[in-house]
């Protein structure tokens, strides 16, 4: 079983050994991720669109 006394200091020692992005770098990843759920979003609108097309298109034909 491990000492709770070092397992807190191996985990502070390791806090230190972090390295954060910089704010130019979470800024620019913020974006990537909105630029990319946007295209995302927009690529899913319009499919569903033309399928909504399609599907009214099928579903409206009278074959009498």
């Amino acid at each position: 079983m491990m000492n709770p006394l070092k397992f807190f200091q191996e985990v502070k020692q390791e806090t230190f050994r972090i390295t954060w992005p910089s704010k130019k770098e979470t800024m620019m990843g913020a974006v990537m991720v909105f630029a990319l759920a946007s295209i995302a979003a927009i690529f899913f609108l319009i499919l569903d669109q033309i399928l909504r097309f399609l599907l009214n298109l099928i579903l409206t034909v009278n074959i009498f």
